[in-house]
């Protein structure tokens, strides 16, 4: 989880501003702008529903108000508005970008994609938004207990027809902004398998461009879990820009959970 909130906030500067590709090995990952957005709002809000259960459109309403104006995409913030609590048939990068939770939580890939798709459907019901919630976290689950890169590249391509064959060298030369789960998770899952190690995964997030917060948050997601955990400096700087409830919640998931 923490490692899906440290690529959401290296690249919440970068979103709408890609970095020049010629220094992504080198770019200063943390600035003074350095930020979190709603990718990592959601995803707490999520570690909170995992640990309390109970409602969890409610929960993300209530961490919608409590942390307004962090960049969420124009459907959610018309539904979390709204005194509705029906779904709005999206196919948003958002179910994906606030799963990473679920792929830590449960030790098998049934409860995975149970609690992936329960997390999506609530307002991501269309099946691209589930299937892009179910493939980041069965990724993620798969990078915890041990599989290889093989391994988990053929199971999402077989189980949700994902193509991740293409090089990110190859996606970067007409990679644009996507906010969708189709023109999102397979490219953030592709950057995870050409990564080295974590930090390579997030500043390779960076170079290929596009959604730059949340291809990095997926990535990171699935980084954190295959690496064993967030480089120390890169979790520490991570914590300082969060609000103090957040790192709560995010420090009662990990006593829990970080088996």
């Amino acid at each position: 989880m923490l490692g899906a909130i440290a690529g959401d906030v290296i690249g919440s500067i970068y979103e709408f501003n890609n970095i020049d590709k010629s220094g992504y090995q080198s770019f200063e990952l943390f600035s003074e702008k350095s930020n979190f957005t709603d990718d990592t709002v959601l995803t707490v809000a999520t570690a909170q529903w995992i640990l309390d259960k109970g409602d969890l459109a409610k929960k993300y309403k209530r961490y919608y108000r409590a942390y307004p104006g962090r960049g969420y995409g124009a459907g959610f913030c018309k539904w979390a508005d709204s005194k509705s609590y029906k779904p709005y048939n999206s196919f948003g990068n958002g179910s994906a970008m606030r799963v990473s939770p679920i792929s830590f939580a449960y030790s098998n890939i049934e409860d995975v994609l149970f609690y992936a798709k329960a997390s999506a459907e609530v307002t991501h019901n269309h099946p691209e938004g589930i299937k892009g919630a179910q493939a980041a976290a069965a990724a993620g689950f798969f990078a915890r207990h041990g599989k290889g890169k093989e391994h988990i590249k053929k199971y999402i391509e077989n189980k949700f027809e994902y193509n991740l064959d293409e090089p990110i060298e190859s996606i970067s030369k007409y990679y644009v902004f996507d906010e969708s789960c189709q023109g999102t998770v397979p490219q953030a899952i592709r950057v995870f398998l050409e990564s080295e190690n974590f930090e390579d995964a997030i500043r390779k997030a960076m170079y290929i461009g596009g959604d730059s917060d949340t291809i990095a948050c997926i990535a990171g997601g699935i980084a954190e879990n295959f690496y064993g955990g967030v480089p120390q400096a890169i979790k520490e700087k991570t914590i300082k820009i969060l609000d103090p409830g957040l790192v709560s919640i995010i420090k009662k998931f990990y006593k829990k959970y970080d088996f």
